[in-house]
């Protein structure tokens, strides 16, 4: 099954992806990590105001077969959160780029996030 793999974001290599729009960045994980992890059931966001190196593990997402850390991709401090998925954690799975997104990131280095991949390089990455 190919994964929705939007070319409008950037990709981690731990499956996470941006929006970047100015100095703000938006977070959350890819169709392959969704349809990976199965069904979603709870979901551990930071908290508002925290700051984020890159590649820091800041949430947690538990499925009904696992619990995965999630990677910050950008560094800066989390200015919103989407307190949705605390109710709603399948949101990720049925819209994992627009509903299920994760946390809001003012980023401190507002360039584009170095080390992540276009749409291309995540295909090749996850072998699509």
């Amino acid at each position: 099954m190919s994964s929705q793999i939007p070319d409008t974001l950037k990709y981690a290599k731990t499956h996470e992806w941006v929006k970047v729009d100015g100095d703000t960045a938006t977070v959350g994980i890819t169709d392959h990590a969704q349809a990976e992890l199965t069904e979603l059931v709870f979901v551990e966001l930071p908290a508002v105001g925290r700051a984020l190196q890159a590649g820091e593990a800041c949430a947690v997402v538990e499925s009904v077969k696992t619990a995965s850390d999630i990677y910050s991709p950008v560094s800066g401090e989390v200015i919103e959160v989407n307190e949705s998925l605390a109710d709603e954690p399948g949101a990720v799975n049925n819209d994992p780029y627009n509903e299920g997104w994760f946390f809001k990131v003012r980023m401190s280095d507002s360039s584009t996030p170095d080390g992540l991949l276009c749409a291309e390089d995540y295909k090749a990455l996850i072998g699509e």
